[in-house]
């Protein structure tokens, strides 16, 4: 297996050359200048690669060529949209770049309501609370079927929270839940998210999941072709939340993307701390089932609190996943592939990270610190150096 590290490109307070000090061998990056829908030109491309490489390390994953709003809603320019998506790949396939994670999660990405949660040791990390998350959607978005979504007993709990917090406050729970892709600067406006939840609930989970199996029966013959591998990474939370659908929480879910077209390139990224937070999903068992589509590894551990509906980022080998067993089952699945031939390590990288020691004074993306990261990289490499010898 390669260990990786997601890198958000030159402007990212975290160096190429830390990532390299902290035992990544290669890199996981992104053109995030470029919005979803525009086709990346090679020569960006190419000039990334050439950062990445003379730090000494491999671009070996791009982390995301994000699928635009309009493909998602097929609207609009969507049809131009897949069409540059598919010129994205064609270009990072010539510069020798062959595996792509993307994700399906309408108009928000990851959410969380606090990025700044300390712990009882004095780390910092992020966390989703269910009671900030309804008064933002009640008192904030003031969104219409909010009321008939949340019980009296949350709406009484948001209500009490809402009138305790100060203006500076509930403008940061604000920023937080607007805020765009990690590495993107986009803030989106309640309008523009209010306009987007009524396009949503009239099209539906059945729908939005339609939409996105025909962009992967667009692109993914596309990616077989060239030898990319595609992987969608699963919701981030693993549930909906503001009436938004999620099509990539479960096992049954992937089953259905998969089915969507039968390319091998069609894959997954698996993300343990988003599919972590959710008790039903048997994060061992689902593992063993999609592994030989699994292209890509996101490792960390997430910890549900006393209200399950809470939960936090946790040290990577101290939440509520069995990292241990899951680095058995993909050592398992990788000596698997050499022996078919395929020689291609499973690149993964230590996923988020709590923010500790010089952390605590240093600019960072949310949830990208750079000793945070060493460490559970260091705890990752650790753990499978002695599964590889014991296995």
């Amino acid at each position: 297996m390669q260990p990786t590290w997601r890198w958000f490109g030159p402007q990212d307070p975290v160096s190429l050359r830390d990532a390299r000090q902290a035992g990544a061998r290669g890199i996981v990056s992104a053109l995030h200048e470029f919005a979803p829908g525009e086709a990346w030109p090679t020569e960006t491309i190419e000039e990334r690669k050439r950062t990445i490489e003379a730090a000494g390390l491999t671009w070996s994953v791009v982390e995301s060529v994000n699928v635009s709003e309009a493909i998602k809603r097929r609207t609009g320019a969507w049809h131009e949209h897949v069409d540059a998506y598919i010129e994205t790949l064609r270009r990072l396939a010539q510069s020798g770049i062959r595996v792509v994670c993307y994700n399906a999660m309408p108009v928000l990405d990851w959410l969380r309501t606090d990025l700044s949660w300390e712990l009882a040791d004095g780390s910092v990390t992020m966390r989703l609370d269910e009671t900030a998350m309804a008064a933002f959607d009640l008192f904030v978005l003031q969104r219409g079927e909010a009321e008939a979504e949340w019980s009296t007993a949350q709406q009484d709990a948001a209500a009490e929270r809402f009138q305790a917090m100060t203006e500076r406050e509930r403008a940061q729970l604000e920023r937080i839940v607007l805020a765009g892709l990690p590495g993107s600067k986009d803030v989106y406006s309640l309008e523009y998210l209010r306009e987007s939840i009524a396009v949503y609930r009239e099209l539906g989970r059945d729908g939005f999941r339609a939409n996105v199996s025909e962009f992967l029966r667009a692109v993914a013959p596309v990616a077989e072709e060239l030898g990319v591998r595609l992987c969608i990474h699963p919701d981030d939370p693993p549930r909906s939340l503001l009436g938004l659908p999620r099509i990539c929480s479960t096992a049954e879910d992937l089953r259905a993307l998969r089915l969507a077209t039968p390319e091998a390139a069609n894959g997954v990224t698996f993300c343990s701390g988003s599919l972590g937070v959710r008790a039903d999903n048997d994060l061992a068992a689902m593992l063993e089932e999609f592994a030989g589509q699994v292209w890509f590894v996101h490792l960390r551990a997430t910890r549900r609190e006393e209200d399950p509906r809470n939960f936090h980022e946790a040290p990577h080998l101290e939440g509520d996943v069995d990292i241990v067993e899951l680095l058995r089952i993909l050592v398992r699945e990788e000596r698997r592939r050499r022996a078919a031939g395929d020689e291609r390590p499973i690149p993964f990288r230590a996923d988020h990270g709590l923010k500790i020691l010089t952390d605590l004074e240093r600019e960072c993306v949310p949830g990208y610190p750079a000793v945070g990261r060493l460490k559970g990289l260091a705890e990752l490499r650790g753990a499978l150096a002695a599964v590889e010898r014991l296995s």
